[in-house]
């Protein structure tokens, strides 16, 4: 093992939460012989989880090669706190103080629009490993910035698709009121061609759903469609089945997953959500990853993890491309775009926007064989999914 993690915040000792395996600490004695990273995710607050799992996802894979590109490498990791101003400061001090070669993450949509400029206008390469808002892969795509995760729409395109093809024709969508919960409904009623019972924003944090649940109640919509990630889609599937509504069906992305199923457990079984993977997946690299994320976290791993884990394939192999020679960016972002690695969700590619070409599922809250709580694939919706913004990217 020869990488080094820096942890830039208390935070983790603070809340208790495991801090990374490190590996033996390696002087970066010539910084252009050292791979600089910088992870940025959400670890504090009730999102928490949600950060710990991309950062261990990252991690799981650091680890297990300890040199990500044949490189000495230094992981510095901060937490962004959930705080849009806090993270563009401190996406600028890995980029100018630490001069790190690569930053990744955040988590949440409005953190990423905080980061993306003060990184990518510098030439170095941010790759988002959860956060996908439209506005970066249409007009605003740039030649440094990449994601391993998905356009925020698409998930919730499955959800739209599914709901069509139940013959719904009222639903109540409900979101937190920031950019990807706005794209969230977008992409459900791009899929979606029925009524709605009700539209509604809530505040990005929000715990106590009585309010809209009165209101659903009281519309009794053939099904209600939402995305709350962590602790707002904890409260809201525990506040669901006590306010006797789970007749009407429940349809979500970031909801009901790996993140939020050790909380609700029992509550949440039979919800379906819309996935780019889940992991029961049948192919030999997810298996390798779910298998090897279990056994050194005791926990199953969600998306948040999986696209980390692939942000930290992606870097690996793209650097090894160019021999480590991180100084001809021409070359090193090429290399980045070909994503020669085998990403747990089976096929996987970059569209001219940097977005990923990806398949979509259907996927169902259950109880594992094992005892963990999990997703598991129900039925494929989209194959080789390109995402709708991708042709207003001038790239």
């Amino acid at each position: 093992m020869t990488h080094k993690t820096t942890l830039l915040t208390s935070t983790l000792l603070a809340l208790g939460l495991a801090a990374p395996a490190l590996a033996q600490d390696v002087p970066a004695s010539a910084e252009d012989d050292v791979l600089k990273i910088g992870l940025v995710y959400t670890l504090s607050g009730p999102p928490a989880a949600l950060g710990v799992q991309a950062r261990d996802g990252f991690m799981l894979y650091a680890d297990q090669v300890g040199e990500l590109g044949g490189m000495e490498t230094e992981i510095i990791v901060v937490d962004d706190e959930g705080r849009p101003d806090l993270a563009a400061d401190r996406a600028r001090e890995l980029v100018q103080r630490d001069n790190v070669d690569f930053v990744v993450g955040p988590i949440f949509s409005n953190i990423l629009m905080a980061i993306h400029q003060p990184v990518t206008s510098t030439g170095t390469v941010l790759i988002s490993t959860n956060a996908g808002t439209s506005t970066l892969a249409g007009e605003g795509c740039t030649p440094n910035f990449f994601t391993t995760s998905y356009q925020n729409d698409q998930n919730h395109e499955v959800m739209g698709a599914y709901a069509e093809s139940q013959g719904y024709t009222n639903v109540f969508l409900m979101a937190p009121n920031y950019q990807a919960g706005q794209d969230s409904l977008a992409g459900f009623k791009h899929s979606y061609t029925g009524g709605t019972a009700g539209e509604v924003f809530t505040e990005l944090g929000q715990l106590d759903f009585s309010s809209e649940l009165a209101q659903i109640a009281a519309f009794q919509p053939d099904a209600v469609f939402t995305f709350m990630p962590g602790g707002m889609g904890v409260n809201l599937v525990k506040q669901y089945a006590q306010a006797g509504l789970t007749t009407i069906p429940f349809l979500s992305a970031f909801t009901v997953d790996e993140t939020t199923l050790p909380a609700t457990q029992d509550a949440a079984l039979g919800l379906l959500g819309g996935a780019n993977w889940a992991p029961d997946l049948e192919n030999e690299a997810n298996e390798k990853f779910v298998t090897a994320y279990i056994e050194k976290y005791d926990s199953v791993p969600g998306t948040y993890a999986m696209q980390a884990y692939d942000a930290a394939q992606l870097i690996d192999s793209a650097v090894r491309k160019v021999n480590g020679d991180l100084t001809d960016r021409d070359a090193l972002l090429a290399a980045i775009k070909e994503a020669d690695f085998d990403s747990p969700r089976g096929d996987f590619s970059f569209g001219k926007n940097n977005f990923p070409v990806q398949d979509f599922y259907l996927v169902e809250a259950v109880k594992r064989d094992d005892g963990y709580y999990g997703t598991s694939i129900r039925e494929k919706i989209f194959d080789d999914y390109v995402d709708n913004y991708a042709d207003q990217c001038g790239m």
